[in-house]
């Protein structure tokens, strides 16, 4: 390839592990060419286009582990209800929404009444009040159920027969189901691939090159996956979809019927803590006659992850309360004393969320090689003595929530994701999340972080080139620019300790990452040497 085509990032920070002290980068098509300092970058390559990075920081590209994005992109360009503070401005912030687009089905996300004064959602009767004849689908912030208008209620057959009805209550189980793929098929097909594209650029926005899209027949339906795949766009999309099945042979159908990575992501074992559907042994803290939902049965558990097994096909589950998270364990160990240990961990099986989860069960996922696909800004938005999870659970069981040391010690691989639009697109924010933790010990370092935020979410999908996912010689050129304050070489575990400067440490520096220390600001995402934001 001629001199011409090779570009010189200069008077950067540039995060290399093998080029710590770097501040130029040359990029050649779509590679890294090579790091080092500015004056001999460009003695090195004198033809080069030269672009003078005024003291950014350049880091690789993040890709979101967890992620859906058509719901992703009706929340941003929507109703957006994470910001409601109580019942009666979540009222009034749908009947604003509806007066300013008369005539149209109401798609709204993210109510969250665990932290309202009422501790109460609203009810049918407030939406009909409000709305009317208007059909209205307004998921909690969890999306495991989901309030709905009469007028949406009355489009969906025998919904009073299925799991999860309530006549004045949000829906859950099959109702919840039955409610959003009619409030989905109300939505036109411009409406969705516009959401869905709106979702790649706000996650090119933030530094994203890679997004794992966790489909399924109860998240979008095949028709949202293949128009997916079908968008044009410099975010690199790869598919998991959440369907069990029973034998390899239909895992290998499956998988070349929809093109997906694996049958894993969204295959529900059980709901969310929030909706209370998440499957537990022991009940619900404020709700003593619950335990929760099982969607996906044991010996379904077992047979899938058999199945996948024998069709080398990664299978995988959203998995978070205990009796869960027990359930699926329970099912590998059975595989694996059947197939073997290399036969299940050569498929990259993985498992999301995985938030209740004790030592043993660490150490034999960290033996078989199953990934867990996590979300730190879970335990920012819902940890500590005051959240969600303690309210729930009680404070001693929700101190227990998402332990990331615990998982990354045991050898489990760690990937970050968002769940978006359950949590904002923010890679940062993940990774600050996953460093100060609410519970002593469970936090983990922010290189450690940082690595499960990118190169982890490559390793995660099967990428295990040594180099994807990092600034080396010889990687794919994908990689963000940003605005960032001080960097530090690395980040204690302990959120209150004195951050490292030295740079004897030999160590790829990363921006400060308290609690209250502001994040970097994307200026450019480049993927594969194309430019995909900025």
């Amino acid at each position: 390839m001629s001199e011409t085509s090779t570009t010189l990032l200069v008077n950067g920070r540039v995060h290399s592990p093998t080029h710590p002290d770097a501040t130029a980068m040359a990029v050649r098509g779509d590679v890294v060419a090579w790091l080092g300092g500015d004056d001999v970058g460009r003695d090195l390559f004198p033809g080069a286009e030269i672009e003078d990075l005024d003291g950014g920081f350049v880091a690789p590209g993040f890709v979101d582990s967890h992620i859906h994005l058509t719901a992703t992109g009706l929340t941003l360009s929507g109703l957006d209800l994470r910001a409601v503070r109580s019942r009666a401005h979540c009222i009034q912030m749908v009947a604003d929404y509806a007066a300013a687009h008369p005539g149209r089905p109401v798609w709204g996300h993210g109510w969250d009444e665990s932290s309202w004064p009422e501790n109460r959602p609203p009810d049918t009767a407030d939406l009909d009040a409000v709305l009317g004849d208007r059909p209205a689908y307004l998921s909690r912030v969890d999306v495991h159920s989901a309030l709905a208008s009469t007028a949406l209620r009355r489009l969906v057959a025998d919904l009073p027969a299925a799991a999860g009805f309530a006549e004045d209550r949000p829906l859950t189980g099959d109702a919840h189901h039955l409610v959003r793929a009619v409030a989905r098929d109300l939505l036109t097909p411009d409406q969705l691939v516009d959401a869905a594209a709106a979702a790649l650029r706000a996650a090119a926005a933030a530094g994203v090159v890679a997004v794992h899209e966790c489909a399924g027949p109860d998240i979008g339906g095949l028709d949202d996956w293949l128009r997916l795949r079908s968008l044009d766009h410099g975010v690199e999309v790869t598919g998991y979809w959440g369907e069990a099945v029973s034998t390899p042979e239909r895992a290998r159908a499956l998988v070349e019927q929809t093109g997906a990575r694996g049958l894993a992501g969204d295959l529900f074992v059980d709901g969310a803590l929030g909706s209370r559907t998440a499957w537990l042994h022991e009940p619900y803290a404020d709700a003593a006659d619950r335990h929760g939902t099982c969607y996906l049965d044991p010996d379904a558990i077992e047979a899938h992850v058999r199945a996948c097994t024998e069709a080398e096909v990664t299978a995988g589950f959203h998995v978070i309360g205990d009796a869960a998270v027990t359930a699926v364990v329970t099912a590998f160990e059975r595989v694996v004393a059947q197939l073997g240990p290399v036969a299940v961990a050569r498929c990259g099986h993985r498992l999301e969320h995985l938030e209740m989860v004790t030592p043993e069960q660490a150490a034999q996922l960290g033996q078989w090689g199953v990934i867990a696909s996590v979300q730190p800004n879970f335990d920012a938005l819902w940890g500590g003595t005051g959240g969600m999870y303690a309210r729930r659970l009680g404070a001693q069981r929700g101190g227990q929530l998402n332990p990331l040391a615990l998982l990354a010690s045991q050898g489990v691989p760690l990937a970050l994701g968002s769940d978006a639009p359950v949590t904002g697109l923010d890679p940062w924010a993940s990774v600050r999340a996953a460093v100060n933790h609410h519970t002593p010990g469970s936090a983990i370092s922010a290189r450690a972080a940082f690595a499960a935020a990118t190169r982890g979410g490559w390793r995660a999908a099967g990428v295990h080139d040594g180099k994807t996912g990092t600034l080396v010689p010889g990687a794919p050129a994908s990689y963000a620019v940003w605005d960032a304050g001080p960097l530090d070489v690395h980040a204690p575990r302990d959120a209150v300790a004195r951050w490292s400067t030295d740079p004897r440490a030999r160590v790829p520096a990363l921006p400060r990452l308290g609690p209250t220390d502001a994040l970097p600001r994307c200026r450019r995402t480049v993927h594969r040497g194309a430019v995909i934001h900025g």
